[in-house]
Formats: C-alpha cells, structure tokens, sequence
C-alpha cells in the first residue's frame, strides 16, 4: 500500500472514530479547573449613551460583548446584545446612574451603572451571583449516555452558587451542546478520545474553556471557612451547633434591634455581598409590591375580582364562583382554587409542577378547579401569587421589574439583587427572589417600622396593618399557621410569655422574622432543600436567639 493511500485510510478511521462516538463511553464523572476566580464577574459598560456612537460591552480579561445600539430616548434604555439576552434600565434624574435588568436565562439580573466620565456607565454583572469563586472547581456529570443522547449537569466546586438547571442536549458528530435555563449559560463541548474540552458561552460569546478528564477520585465541593460580621450580641452556643453540623447547612443570621443591628455572622463562606435564593421568603415582597400599587391608586380595591386585570383570552374563565377570586383572597391564599393540587398534596406545602409544566400557567391556574368559596379557606401554594403578579403587570406603565425597582428597591438602597421570572419573562411573584440577608434585614425593619425606611414612607400604615393580621390559618400545613397578606403567623413561647412573631419564608430555611413586641428583626438564610429541614431557623430562633434578646 502506498503511504498517500495509508494516510487516507488512517483518515477515514479516524474520522469514523469519532463521528461514531457513543456517549455510553462518556457517562462518568469529569473535573477539570475554571481559569481564575473572576472569571463569571462581569464588567458591564454603557459607552456614549444618547449618542450615534453607543455601545454596550461585558468584558472579564477578555473582551467578550461589544455591541452597538442606539436609541432616540434615555428614558427607558432598552438593549438587546445578543440572541435571547437584554438590558433594560433607566436613567436616573440626575443622570449619574443607570439602574436596570440583564435579562438572561429566567433570571433578571439588576445592575447598578454608575457614571465614571461623561460618556460612560460601569457596573458589575455576577452570573453565579457570588462575588469571587472560592473554589475553581469545575465538575461535569455526564449521564444517560446511549449513542448520541445523554444528559450532563455543571457542578462548580463552590457549592454558594445555587447550581445549574440543564435542558436541550444535543450531539453533532463529536460536539456536543447544552443550556443552563436558569442563569441562560450555553455549553460547548468538544469530544476526544480521553478529554472533553468545554467551553462556557454566553449566546455566541465565550466566557472561557475548560479541559475535562475523567474524575479519579471523591470531587470537592465546598468546605468553605466562615465569614464572621457584627457580635455584639454573644450566640456562642448557638456558633458551636452550626460549627458541630448539629445546626446543618445554616448559611446566615443576622439580628437588628430597634433599627441597629447587633449581630451578623455568616457561615459556609457565604459573605454579605452574596444573595442568597430567597425561594417563597420573597412572596412577601410581592405583598409590598401590591401594597405599593394600592397606595398608588393604580387599583381600586382589593376587593376587585381577578378577572378585572386579566385579557379578554382568560375571560372564558370566569363563572359564578370563579369572579369572586378577588386581591384580597390571593394575598390570603383563599382563592379556593385547586392549582397548586391540594387534595392531592394536602400535606406538602406549594406543588408548583402543577402548573409550571405547562404552556400557558395563567390558563393552566384559571382551569383548576375551586375546593372553597373564596375568602373562606386557605391553602398555601404559589398560583394564588402568581396571579397577583399578572394583575400587577396589568397596571403599571412601566415594566414591572423597573416599577420594583424604582418604588421599593431603590427607596430601601438595594442593588445586589436578582428576580426569577415566569415564562413570559415577567417577574414571577410566587418566590425565586435573590436578595443579600442584609437587605432582607432592610425589607423585615420596613414592615416592623409601619411602612417607613429611614424615616422615608414607603408604604402606607394601613397597608403594614393588613398584611400583619391574621386572616386565615392555613390547612395545608401541619402547624396550621395563620396567614395575612403571604405573611405567616408564628407564636414562641419564652420565659412565660407567648411572643408573636410575623414572618417570610421559604424552603430549605429562609427566613425573615418580624417581632413588634420586641422591636426586632432576625434574618436566617439556609441550605436544607433534601434532609427535612426546612423549618430549622424556628428552632434557632426560639432556643438560641429569643432568649437573649431582652425586651
């Protein structure tokens, strides 16, 4: 055989190899290492805003957005850079900021832009939501593998970030191609005999690229130093509980004591500029928000029906029953409908897979069917909030996430902060906020001052009023809890004296505890999603905080 005929055969082996790989060969584990720390911490700049010349650019060390835009008002700011990504922001009055939303994913992101000259506004854009990677860590569970389906999940070696939720595998000879729905992450994945060299992209644009092997041994993840704030109060036998494990997977607590905060401790390496995924906690922020559009007269009562804020598609929907699913009985949640599947879930709290599954979750949550007359019993779950978020949308003039952002956030001086989103991109207002335990701290010293944050109104006190009482209790829950305006009611006992306690949660632990009797606020974030713990802030709140906390 002549060697042109030898390397042309060796070619066409080689090519059949690897157009013929078959991810059986794949499923495992794989590591490898992210380049440096900062590597998901974005710098995002604005550049000649107004002008013919203006552009939006992201950078890390490398260049990686540079895209021209331009726009005939500064009044709202509206970018789309890149295919299924945005920026929309607006300028403040004074013309030195720009605050505004990266869309991208199911996530918006919020961006403080400050002007640093004439012509540019710089921010920073944290995708993983953490300030600096304590690990470089970079795993890759490849599963499933059967010729060219498989399934592979990104696992980052610092466990603060919340992980990844993957979707639409796909193989094409020897790459292969992924998306992360919830950060809107892309993966590109080359094939080779003993590696897999990926690269983490957002749209066409490349973050950076990582060379995989195969796992050897036990991957990594976490073992983080503690990060201590603010002791003035002493919880030293609450510290050794959290430090023992006894106490699991305890993230932060912060205390605040007629306005001053007295202790603030985090743990696992979490940090104070970290949010931390609020999960149901943030349905009480979707309380304020209503509550902000009522003082606004932007409705008339919260006796109005549903059906008053929905488009004319959804009004097949309504009947007899159905038209008296009023605001009130949402905030309560004593709409009486069936959404959330409570008959058949009557033990858990909300069942959002019941509706998020589908196409349409408005149609989906209309069609569900009523257990009650509403107003009359209530259930904990998500669809009941998630209306009040398409009714709110409805009446704003301007995009909701901006009206958030301008009438609450801002008005308390945050930031750092991320809204989840339905399917339609809206905020969704049935849990998903990220929110730092500080500024949590903030929105629990709100509702305990009546409205007012730095002596400013933010909301009325009759608003505070209402969502602080005492509506319902709770069937589907097993401590029957009373409820307001997704608000629960909580009473600890302590040295003879029952205390009342208002408060947000959400699964895995987080919480935001509201006492008007004792002037104080405590906040406790937490990772305890699978082991049953949900409630475990209760626990360090009534045995390890309320007893030294004295009236």
């Amino acid at each position: 055989m002549r060697i042109k005929d030898l390397i042309l055969l060796l070619t066409i082996l080689y090519s059949y190899s690897v157009y013929t790989q078959n991810m059986v060969e794949y499923t495992s584990g794989w590591e490898g290492k992210i380049e440096n720390s900062k590597t998901f911490n974005l710098k995002v700049e604005i550049e000649n805003l107004g002008l013919e010349k203006a552009r939006f650019k992201i950078s890390n060390k490398t260049n990686i957005i540079d895209h021209p835009f331009n726009i005939k008002s500064t009044s709202l700011i509206e970018i789309p850079f890149s295919e299924n990504y945005s920026f929309k922001g607006i300028l403040s009055k004074n013309g030195k900021e720009i605050n505004g939303f990266i869309n991208s994913g199911i996530l918006l992101y919020h961006l403080k832009l400050t002007q640093a000259d004439n012509n540019t506004f710089v921010g920073i854009w944290n995708v993983l939501m953490v300030d600096e990677l304590k690990s470089l860590n970079f795993y890759l569970s490849v599963e499933n593998g059967v010729e060219n389906k498989y399934e592979a999940y990104p696992i980052f070696g610092d466990n603060r970030f919340t992980g990844t939720w993957c979707n639409n595998f796909q193989k094409e000879n020897d790459a292969i191609s992924f998306t992360d729905f919830k950060t809107g992450l892309k993966f590109k994945g080359k094939l080779t005999t003993d590696e897999i060299q990926l690269g983490i992209y957002l749209g066409n644009n490349l973050l950076t690229e990582i060379d995989l092997k195969k796992s050897k041994t036990d991957w990594k993840i976490g073992g983080l130093l503690n990060n201590n704030k603010i002791s003035i109060l002493k919880l030293t036998e609450m510290e050794k509980f959290i430090s023992k494990d006894s106490l699991p997977n305890t993230h932060s607590v912060l205390i605040s004591k007629k306005g001053k905060i007295v202790y603030e401790k985090y743990f696992d390496g979490y940090n104070a500029n970290i949010p931390h995924d609020m999960k149901s906690a943030s349905k009480s922020i979707s309380s304020a928000i209503v509550g902000i559009a009522k003082d606004k007269s932007l409705f008339t009562s919260i006796k109005q029906s549903i059906f008053d804020f929905l488009p004319k598609k959804y009004q097949t929907h309504k009947d007899n029953q159905k038209t008296q699913i009023d605001i009130q009985s949402l905030l309560t949640m004593s709409s009486g409908l069936d959404a959330d599947d409570y008959t058949r879930e009557r033990k858990s709290s909300a069942s959002e897979n019941n509706y998020q599954p589908t196409k349409d979750w408005t149609e989906t949550v209309l069609k569900a069917p009523m257990i009650n007359k509403p107003n009359t019993e209530a259930n904990y779950g998500s669809a009941n909030p998630y209306l009040l978020g398409i009714a709110i949308d409805s009446i704003v003039s301007e995009p909701l996430e901006l009206f958030m952002d301008k009438y609450l956030f801002q008005e308390l001086e945050i930031s750092n902060y991320i809204i989840q989103t339905d399917l339609k991109g809206k905020p969704y207002f049935g849990g998903g906020m990220y929110l730092t335990p500080r500024d949590m701290l903030k929105f629990g010293e709100l509702y305990l001052n009546q409205g007012k944050w730095n002596s400013k109104r933010i909301l009325s006190k009759k608003w505070v009023k209402y969502s602080f009482k005492n509506y319902h209790n709770l069937e589907n829950v097993p401590d029957k809890n009373g409820y307001g305006y997704l608000w629960w009611h909580n009473t600890y006992p302590i040295n003879g004296k029952n205390i009342e306690s208002v408060e947000a949660r959400g699964a895995g632990g987080q919480y935001i505890f509201v006492i008007p009797y004792l002037k104080v606020v405590v906040v406790i974030t937490s990772g305890n999603y699978r082991n049953g713990k949900t409630q475990q802030p209760e626990e360090i709140f009534e045995k390890h905080i309320l007893p030294y906390i004295k009236n």
